[in-house]
């Protein structure tokens, strides 16, 4: 398709041969109206000065007879001008004027009117008008006086030679700003095409130019990109749980194979094949467990879970999940201390709310509480903070260091002093992605000593607002 075809076929061709239609009738109304309002102005101003032309001549009739209504007519008829007078008898014998001949009939009833007329010394009737008022003296005498419209249509073809004028001006105008406009939108939609062909074809890094205009096409393009990066997350997201599983998940499957293979080769006795068994069976129950944990953490990441987000109190899942945890941390030799404001409501699921808690406080007990130290604790807070709400889960074990903690709430990631106790890298990543689903976040700071791991959520709008929810 040439240039040209690409143009006509656009939306923005359309809207400015729309506009300049529009703008075109606009402007022929608009002049239209002036030059009407300008012609019967016109007409009036002639119509006025007649009046008082008429008004004079009659008053000098009245005073000095006929004879002194001729000698000023006569006089008044040698001046240049456009005025027009006309004596005659009551047959139409011209007595004095300037006018030479009229229409049949003309003469014979007083009144205001457009006619044709000739001068005394133009024989053409046809070339002529004027706007005249005849006025009938004692004795059947009559005095016409009038005025040559040909100013009005000087008038008429000034209008007609401005409104071909603008016509023009607009069409040329309104053609080259339109071809500017649809040239400029045609570069740009075919520099996107240009792009989301390269995506197309693999190239996920290419992004849509923006000029920094703020216009739509820009605010498009920002769109469009804010949703090729997420695609890119997700996209190398799924890479790495590819290459994690690959990797993470090896060991254990070839464990689990090397120790049925071993049982079937070494064992002799019932007991022996049942241990074997029992074993295959624990790290089988680990292997779902770490799929269990990549589905939901893909699940909340595709935002899948927002049908069953309810509006619930975030202060009675954090005392249920600590006061779950308080025997387990005591086996442990740790102590649990709580503080816990009331009324904390969000929006969300108060299952996976309580799924992360346990991973944040599962993950103090194993890898912050000292097992040399009998005065470990492990601190539970959860408060109201600048419109939102808190819930933080401080430790005083060895921590995470501040370059990693980035990197430890992705999937499969086991920093080196974690590497020798029981897990798979998947606890943080799990709260991360329950945080994102509830427009929050997860932060990981220096408990000094120790790591606090705070889970930040916005509070519902209502506790926002003020207004205070019933209770569940």
């Amino acid at each position: 398709m040439t240039g040209l075809g690409k143009a006509i076929r656009t939306t923005a061709f359309k809207l400015s041969l729309l506009y300049l239609v529009a703008f075109s009738i606009l402007a022929t109304v608009m002049i239209g109206y002036i030059a009407i309002n300008a012609r019967r102005i016109l007409d009036e101003q002639i119509l006025s000065t007649v009046d008082a032309e008429i008004h004079g001549l009659s008053d000098q009739y009245a005073q000095g007879g006929l004879r002194r209504l001729v000698n000023i007519v006569a006089r008044r008829s040698q001046n240049p001008g456009s005025f027009l007078y006309l004596v005659t008898t009551e047959r139409g014998e011209r007595i004095a004027g300037n006018v030479g001949a009229l229409p049949p009939g003309t003469l014979d009833k007083a009144g205001q009117f457009e006619t044709l007329y000739s001068r005394v010394d133009d024989a053409d009737i046809e070339e002529h008008r004027a706007i005249v008022r005849i006025f009938i003296l004692d004795g059947g005498f009559r005095l016409l006086v009038g005025r040559d419209v040909e100013e009005r249509g000087r008038l008429r073809m000034a209008v007609g030679r401005a409104y071909g004028w603008s016509f023009f001006l607009l069409c040329v105008f309104g053609c080259t700003g339109g071809w500017f406009v649809i040239r400029r939108v045609l570069k740009r939609v075919d520099d996107m095409t240009e792009t989301t062909r390269t995506i197309v074809e693999g190239d996920l890094g290419g992004r849509l130019a923006v000029t920094g205009s703020g216009d739509e096409l820009d605010r498009l393009a920002l769109n469009l990109n804010a949703m090729l990066d997420r695609i890119g997350e997700l996209m190398t997201g799924l890479k790495e749980v590819s290459d994690n599983i690959a990797h993470d998940l090896k060991t254990p499957l070839t464990r689990l194979r090397n120790r049925a293979d071993e049982a079937l080769r070494n064992a002799k006795t019932k007991e022996e094949l049942q241990a074997a068994l029992e074993s295959n069976i624990d790290e089988s129950d680990n292997l779902i467990r770490v799929f269990n944990a990549l589905l939901m953490i893909a699940r909340l990441e595709a935002g899948n879970a927002h049908e069953v987000m309810s509006v619930f109190d975030a202060a009675e899942v954090a005392r249920d999940v600590a006061e779950l945890y308080e025997p387990l941390a005591e086996e442990s030799g740790a102590g649990i201390t709580i503080a816990i404001e009331d009324g904390l409501r969000v929006n969300g699921n108060r299952e996976l709310l309580g799924q992360a808690l346990s991973n944040l406080i599962d993950n103090a007990l194993k890898y912050g509480v000292s097992e040399t130290d009998d005065t470990s604790s492990i601190a539970i807070v959860a408060k109201r903070v600048d419109g939102g709400i808190e819930i933080s889960v401080a430790d005083q074990g060895s921590g995470i260091p501040e370059a990693d903690r980035d990197r430890a709430t992705e999937r499969f990631v086991r920093l080196e002093g974690s590497r020798s106790r029981p897990g798979f890298g998947l606890g943080l990543s799990l709260v991360s992605a329950v945080a994102r689903l509830h427009d929050g976040k997860l932060i990981l700071e220096d408990n000094e000593p120790g790591l606090r791991a705070t889970l930040r959520l916005p509070l519902h709008k209502g506790e926002v607002d003020g207004e205070r929810l019933p209770r569940e």
